[in-house]
């Protein structure tokens, strides 16, 4: 995490200079020292957030510390930015939200991953008529990791739920076009270490017809699958992770089907399916952006130009709202 971050924001020197970083380890503060020599080190947050010279805060902490950093750093009347999760449970995510109304909106979510080129390709696939009536998207990550950090460790706010759930949650929410009207999921620990879920499933149903399934597993062996599926009653589209072209598979625009009517009649002996004739296409995203270098670019246009950020602080803490949920019903809650 902190080399993504850090390779954005030599991505974008214009925009951003990195004065100061904290960590108890000397290491990690020599590695930003190396990109940045005239950064400031502290060893203590309290002390960080006192640097006069610093206007914008990156929280990337043990997440049950998330909370009281960044109502700290609002105090101050510091820009804030706070990695997933903002917070651990709704009641913490709303006394957030009333700090940053009284600092004049200065907490932003860290959600990178609504600027990846894979996600922002299957969101522009939802208007595509070539897929029809869309009625279900797939967000997939999966990966095959033996955590044994403080994130695999439910004490410390460690779970699946709460480091990947906020931002596909979230991508989620945007492809289905609004907040869920139901919600179904299951948490279980495959082959992580601790004691906190490294598998997170969920359902989201929209008001229509509309649905999206989340899947986000920590012991998948299996072959890659597609990170994003857009599916619609003439075709459906996919994008593996990381890539910057998918594959629409779709029926022919051109084909209309024989009018049919339904009926009670016995069904025929012969196969009930169509000659229906099916066409492949590649679509490609434009952009050049990396995910974190997107999500910097637009959080300097918010902050500085006062452009409307892609999600609202309220949209944020809905997510902590739909995640505890889960958490709570699942044998991983405290």
């Amino acid at each position: 995490m902190l080399l993504t971050h850090l390779s954005a924001f030599q991505a974008l020197p214009e925009l951003y200079t990195v004065s100061a970083v904290c960590d108890l380890e000397k290491e990690r503060r020599d590695r930003v020292a190396q990109v940045y020599p005239a950064v400031r080190p502290y060893r203590r947050v309290e002390d960080m957030l006192d640097d006069p010279e610093m206007d914008l805060v990156f929280i990337a902490l043990p997440s049950s510390e998330h909370v009281a950093c960044a109502l700290s750093s609002l105090a101050r009347g510091k820009w804030t930015v706070l990695e997933s999760p903002i917070a651990l449970s709704h009641e913490q995510a709303t006394l957030l939200k009333a700090a940053s109304l009284k600092a004049r909106g200065k907490l932003f979510p860290c959600l990178p991953g609504l600027f990846a080129p894979e996600f922002l390709l299957a969101r522009q696939m939802l208007s595509d008529s070539r897929l029809g009536t869309i009625y279900e998207a797939v967000v997939r990550r999966q990966d095959y990791v033996r955590r044994d950090d403080w994130q695999s460790l439910k004490r410390c706010g460690g779970g699946a739920t709460w480091y990947e759930g906020p931002e596909v949650v979230q991508q989620a929410v945007m492809l289905l076009g609004g907040a869920p009207v139901q919600l179904w999921g299951e948490l279980k620990r495959v082959v992580s270490l601790g004691d906190a879920e490294d598998t997170l499933h969920l359902v989201l149903k929209g008001r229509g017809n509309m649905s999206v399934y989340i899947d986000v597993g920590g012991g998948r062996m299996d072959a890659r699958l597609p990170a994003f599926e857009v599916r619609g009653d003439r075709g459906a589209f996919s994008v593996m992770p990381g890539v910057l072209e998918g594959r629409i598979r779709a029926i022919d625009p051109d084909f209309k089907f024989a009018r049919r009517r339904c009926s009670v009649r016995t069904p025929p002996v012969a196969d009930m399916h169509e000659e229906i004739p099916v066409k492949d296409y590649a679509v490609s995203w434009a952009g050049t952006d990396s995910a974190a270098v997107g999500f910097w670019r637009a959080l300097h246009d918010s902050v500085c130009r006062a452009a409307p950020f892609v999600v609202s602080l309220e949209d944020a803490v809905e997510t902590v709202r739909y995640l505890q949920v889960v958490k709570q019903s699942s044998p991983f809650a405290k």
